[in-house]
């Protein structure tokens, strides 16, 4: 691949990036490992619900598990299953065809496992309502999902390589958070599937910083400055990412620290040559944006803790 100063249509950008999706799909497959979503789930525990079969009601005390992780856990599993609107999104984007077509049917095979295993272990072990669960996946799978950026490949890649290394994160900390080990165990499963299928975008992007650098910056740089996690659709989201926050599930320390600056360090975003002058601005707007978000997880990691403050003056 070689620089260019004229920006890149998409087409080309597709075909010229096709030979790096081709060397990491056949990476992904060489360390990708097998597993079974039966396997994760206590079948023994489980119990005929009421309804049609006559069995019990479910009710909160059926499961030890926090409300906050049963909070996280009902996020993580209906951004899962919107499953199929990602689907048509990435394949509307990246083609059905060649590597990039394999690539986005096998990354949706393992997506799917996902959805199943989360639900399958909610359901037996009975930690959330399974009706209110049904009428949120009708509603939310209902409402679909947009990419902020269908129309432009970068923004995608850029996109993908940190809301996976985010949700990788989410799904590892809500298993830790319910304080059930088998959950944590499925979890970090599913979390080391998050992890292989942001390394592949991470490195689709880190190609395109080296095929069309100032095209690659602004992509980061928009991206970071309207970042949203894809189950921003979920009724109530704001209410459920608030209370995941103040849990230390996820929050913007984390995201800041534990998504943008790893990724954008594997970029080498800050030595990045070659940039035209829309490419400097990006990387400026990128700096600032990272600044922001400094002041604004240290203000929310004060007023955390100014709140678990009172609540242990309360109780004692």
């Amino acid at each position: 691949m070689t620089v260019g100063t004229t920006p890149l249509t998409q087409a080309a950008l597709l075909t010229e990036l096709e030979p790096v999706v081709a060397r990491n799909l056949d990476r992904h497959l060489a360390i990708a490992k097998e597993w079974f979503p039966h396997e994760y789930v206590p079948w023994s525990a489980g119990r005929t619900f009421d309804g049609v079969l006559g069995g019990e009601a479910w009710t909160p005390q059926d499961s030890p598990i926090p409300d906050v992780a049963r909070t996280a856990l009902v996020v993580n599993l209906l951004t899962e299953d919107n499953l199929p609107s990602y689907h048509h999104e990435i394949a509307t984007q990246f083609g059905r065809d060649g590597a990039w077509g394999t690539w986005v049917h096998r990354w949706t095979a393992e997506e799917g496992r996902h959805g199943t295993a989360i639900r399958d272990y909610l359901t037996v072990t009975r930690a959330v309502d399974p009706v209110a669960l049904e009428r949120a996946r009708m509603e939310h799978m209902a409402a679909g999902y947009v990419n902020q950026h269908n129309d432009e490949v970068l923004h995608s890649l850029a996109y993908v390589s940190f809301q996976e290394l985010a949700t990788r994160i989410s799904h590892r900390n809500t298993g830790k958070a319910t304080g059930d080990p088998l959950c944590d165990q499925l979890l970090a499963r599913i979390a080391a599937d998050e992890n292989l299928h942001m390394v592949f975008y991470r490195n689709l992007l880190a190609a395109a910083f080296e095929l069309a650098p100032s095209q690659a910056m602004r992509a980061v740089a928009d991206v970071v400055a309207d970042f949203q996690m894809p189950g921003v659709g979920i009724d109530g989201f704001a209410r459920k990412s608030v209370q995941i926050a103040l849990a230390g599930i996820y929050d913007l320390r984390q995201h800041r620290d534990e998504v943008l600056v790893p990724v954008l360090r594997q970029w080498d975003v800050w030595n990045v040559t070659g940039l035209d002058g829309d490419g400097e601005a990006a990387r400026e707007e990128l700096a600032t944006q990272l600044a922001e978000l400094e002041r604004s997880a240290s203000r929310f990691e004060e007023k955390r803790a100014a709140r678990h403050a009172r609540q242990a003056a309360r109780i004692s």
